[in-house]
């Protein structure tokens, strides 16, 4: 295995999550018909391809916080952290998986090169202030909720567990 070289030493762990979740996110989803990803259960929770949608999202949000100015081809269904809406038929899964593809090698090309004062900048959340450290520190988290999400609904759903290798 390559060894991950950073710019600042604090990056090192985030960077390794971020390319696991790299990889995952199309094993998580592979197989999956466009049928089952909009199926809800009958419950109120957000199905395979709302998750989907909305971690690609996630990954240009964090393009866009290292001035990396792009959108998922799906930007609308998801800007301003909008919700699952009932009404909408998301985009297949394949489409997400290219946008994933496309950003990824940039996101990650700018944190490993990220400087000290880069990650030590302060983020107004609203409110709610934080280190850019910090927020990449949740992003990440969540790229890992999410996955996780998407692997508890294969199961639900009769599909085989992820097949990590």
């Amino acid at each position: 295995m390559e060894q991950i070289k950073v710019n600042d030493s604090r990056i090192y762990g985030l960077v390794a999550l971020y390319d696991l979740h790299t990889g995952l996110l199309s094993k998580a989803i592979e197989g999956i018909t466009d049928e089952d990803a909009h199926n809800r259960l009958h419950t109120k929770a957000n199905h395979v391809a709302w998750l989907a949608g909305s971690l690609v999202q996630q990954r240009y949000e964090m393009a866009k916080g290292m001035d990396i100015h792009k959108t998922q081809k799906a930007h609308e269904l998801f800007s301003n952290n909008k919700g699952i809406q009932d009404d909408v038929k998301y985009p297949q899964l394949m489409q997400y998986i290219e946008d994933w593809d496309e950003i990824s090698g940039d996101v990650r090309e700018a944190l490993v090169t990220s400087p000290p004062e880069k990650i030590d900048k302060e983020i107004d959340m609203g409110g709610h202030k934080m280190s850019f450290f910090e927020l990449l520190s949740f992003l990440v988290y969540r790229e890992a909720n999410i996955i996780g999400q998407i692997a508890l609904w294969r199961r639900l759903m009769g599909y085989d567990a992820i097949k990590y290798m």
